[in-house]
């Protein structure tokens, strides 16, 4: 087994006020990751087109490989239409499709990938069209760590597409929303702690985390709970800061670490991407340890 993370799903442009933006979950967090210093391969696909040259040139200026990433002869590259609500920084997404993303095929260099990766990140949203549904679910069928990343967006929320994901995953990433869907859907408790356990236990898991913005993050390991409080900052939006953080917390999950101290650097990653406009602002760090220098500023007061 290799220590490769294969980030698997949608590679797509965000139109944000200020610009196009390239990102993607899977993309986000594959980019993330290699500024933590992790070995890191997308897969995904792109459409022959202008924009889809692009995404893989910028894949490559930033220290990406783009040999995993299919190009698609009929459908577009992915395009994402972003309003963002003037007080919160929250982003309303329309989700263009059919888009090349929605086709990723399956591949034996893929399975040979899977076969030898440390994690696999995968999410909800890459799993709308059957092509790449399939291709995800062959892929979980590896031994590698599977970290599955709910992005519930309406349309493209399917009850059967999660709980499938669920009952494959190891690790389990949501935030308070989601959690609220899947209570719903599950009859999970009320309480995070306790909704939290009914989930991991209930599709065995290895780990639940819930990010709730401010409020800081809850992580169930094996059964047992931690808390830690999110940052204050002036948030520009929250475009790619759930994906920041979960690069975070699985760099630390790979590396043995867990609890508060692993949340702690996990929310300023994330506080510190929601400072900035766009999913992928520059910086660079020293590994995991060094998200500390990133300036944010104080911890604000869990609710």
């Amino acid at each position: 087994m290799s220590d490769e993370i294969l980030c698997v799903g949608e590679i797509l442009w965000d139109a944000l006020p200020e610009g196009l933006f390239l990102g993607g979950a899977p993309l986000n967090v594959a980019r993330h990751l290699h500024v933590l210093g992790e070995e890191v391969a997308v897969v995904s696909r792109v459409g022959n087109d202008p924009l889809g040259a692009e995404a893989r040139r910028r894949l490559r200026a930033q220290g990406l490989a783009d040999a995993l990433v299919q190009i698609d002869d009929s459908l577009p590259t992915g395009f994402v239409r972003v309003a963002l609500d003037d007080a919160t920084g929250e982003p309303d997404y329309e989700i263009v499709e059919p888009a090349a993303w929605d086709a990723i095929a399956f591949t034996d260099a893929l399975q040979q990938h899977a076969e030898g990766a440390a994690a696999l990140v995968f999410g909800s949203l890459a799993q709308r069209a059957a092509p790449s549904r399939n291709t995800i679910q062959r892929l979980c069928k590896t031994d590698a760590l599977r970290v599955f990343d709910i992005n519930l967006r309406p349309p493209y929320v399917d009850r059967a597409v999660v709980e499938h994901s669920l009952r494959a995953a190891d690790v389990v990433k949501l935030n308070e929303a989601e959690l609220s869907r899947l209570r719903d859907w599950f009859g999970l408790a009320a309480a995070p702690e306790a909704a939290m356990d009914d989930l991991g236990t209930t599709f065995g898991c290895r780990a639940v985390c819930v990010t709730t913005g401010e409020a800081g993050a809850w992580l169930w390991e094996d059964g047992a709970c931690s808390h830690q409080a999110g940052y204050a900052v002036q948030v520009q939006d929250t475009v790619g800061a759930g994906d920041a953080f979960l690069s975070a917390l699985l760099s630390g999950l790979l590396d043995g670490r867990g609890g508060a101290p692993l949340l702690n650097l996990a929310n300023r990653l994330g506080a510190f991407v929601a400072s900035y406009s766009g999913a992928l602002p520059d910086y660079e760090v020293n590994g995991l340890d060094d998200i500390g220098r990133l300036p944010l500023s104080a911890p604000c007061s869990p609710d």
